[in-house]
């Protein structure tokens, strides 16, 4: 059944994370704990970083960035089924959902972007300490991180105005929990070729791809020049201080990938959904865990 963009009313239909009513309980105490425990952990992060100044370093600058992205990042995904269920209406106007929808994206591709920085940050550190301070100044730190929030939010703009000129869609129900591109565009009986080739080229190529190009090219130096270190112990704590990072990098790119960079006719939506709910619940919480609170700078800024 086409649904005309100009003859239907401008909202969209949420299907949420489950159908089953019997869970809604269940997931809603799920889901607000997740936010609730993201909010805190990424915001203690983000204050320990501003209020300590022995964390007034390169490496903390970038990680509060993160912090703030994975915090935005929830918020923006996550408030929808919460809402719902308080609420119990399940629609959202057209206009708040090309706006999660932006949102969301820009944010995960910022995210994307700093860990790119990150691990520049740490090739410079390993493989040429000595002019470290010097080359990871204020001034570049600052323009690094800046260069990703713009890029980020610039680079999803040609396809939002892709979406937003769709003039007729399937159905009006996402089967998603909140507004996201491919269960929008699976929906759309417009042609999307266009739309899925800018997905790939930006998507793929300039926010993904080139970024872990870069992410690898960084580490293929970095273990290079840990592979030289004679010492043992020096070989653990340089090994110790790119773990997180990797960690980190592995876990998001792989959700991300299996999500968006697949042909849009062979996305499962229903697989996409676990998976998004992985990258916008569980990655949020893990990044504190992983980069910060087994660190002994972070643990002693707490103390």
């Amino acid at each position: 059944m086409k649904i005309s963009n100009n003859s239907m009313e401008k909202y969209f239909i949420i299907k949420g994370i489950s159908d089953v009513q019997e869970l809604q309980l269940p997931l809603f105490l799920l889901v607000l704990t997740i936010y609730l425990i993201t909010l805190g952990a990424n915001m203690t992060i983000v204050l320990l970083i501003v209020l300590d100044r022995h964390l007034h370093t390169p490496m903390y600058f970038f990680l509060g960035n993160l912090s703030m992205m994975d915090m935005s990042c929830s918020t923006v995904a996550l408030h929808r089924p919460l809402i719902t269920f308080i609420s119990r209406d399940r629609s959202v106007s057209f206009r708040s959902c090309f706006a999660q929808l932006y949102s969301f994206s820009a944010f995960t591709c910022d995210e994307l972007l700093i860990l790119t920085a990150m691990s520049y940050d740490r090739f410079v550190a390993i493989c040429n300490p000595l002019r470290y301070i010097v080359v990871m100044n204020n001034k570049v730190c600052s323009l690094l991180a800046c260069t990703c929030w713009v890029i980020g939010f610039l680079n999803i703009i040609p396809c939002l105005l892709e979406i937003s000129a769709f003039t007729c869609y399937t159905s009006l129900e996402v089967n998603h929990f909140f507004c996201d591109i491919m269960p929008i565009v699976k929906l759309s009986c417009n042609d999307t070729t266009n739309l899925e080739l800018y997905i790939f080229i930006a998507g793929a190529l300039f926010a993904t791809f080139t970024p872990l190009v870069l992410t690898s090219t960084s580490y293929v130096f970095i273990i290079r020049t840990i592979l030289r270190i004679r010492s043992s112990s020096g070989k653990r704590k340089a090994f110790y201080t790119c773990s997180s990072h990797l960690t980190v990098v592995t876990l998001l790119y792989g959700t991300l990938s299996y999500q968006y960079f697949r042909p849009i006719s062979s996305v499962s939506l229903e697989s996409n959904k676990l998976y998004s709910l992985l990258n916008t619940a569980a990655v949020p919480i893990l990044n504190p865990l992983i980069y910060s609170f087994k660190n002994k700078d972070v643990i002693a800024a707490m103390k």
